[in-house]
């Protein structure tokens, strides 16, 4: 298994860990802003890390030299996708108490930067869709 989709893996456990952690903690806490949290922790912390990290593994191959195209892609999703959602994870529930500019457009920063892993993903896996 490449390295890049054993990162992926783990870090959709450790998502799924904490997203159902949110879970428990907005029923019992009550707490604003953990839904949000918990959503997308599940969503894009743990089942997109996972198709992602399984795609960009067992998709056929881009080339010979580069199996699973540019190694700095790989990364470049994988980073892009855990910056947005750690974002995510710290500003909603910090607007959803005290709004602020700042807060507002982190959260801007989190959604373009998840965009921008989706785009990332595209692109990689692009050009490994084929016929047999």
């Amino acid at each position: 298994m490449p390295t890049i989709t054993r990162w992926f893996i783990k870090a959709a456990l450790i998502s799924l860990v904490l997203g159902l952690a949110a879970g428990i903690w907005q029923q019992v806490a009550s707490t604003a802003g953990i839904f949000p949290v918990y959503l997308h922790l599940l969503t894009f912390g743990w089942l997109t890390q996972l198709i992602f990290g399984v795609a960009i593994w067992m998709f056929p191959m881009h080339s010979k030299e580069h199996p699973r195209g540019p190694e700095w892609l790989g990364w470049s999703i994988f980073a892009t996708l855990n910056l947005g959602l750690l974002l995510r994870v710290i500003f909603e529930p910090l607007q959803s108490l005290s709004p602020t500019t700042f807060g507002a457009w982190a959260l801007v920063a989190a959604a373009i930067l998840q965009w921008l892993s989706g785009v990332g993903f595209a692109i990689a896996v692009w050009t490994r869709i084929r016929r047999k």
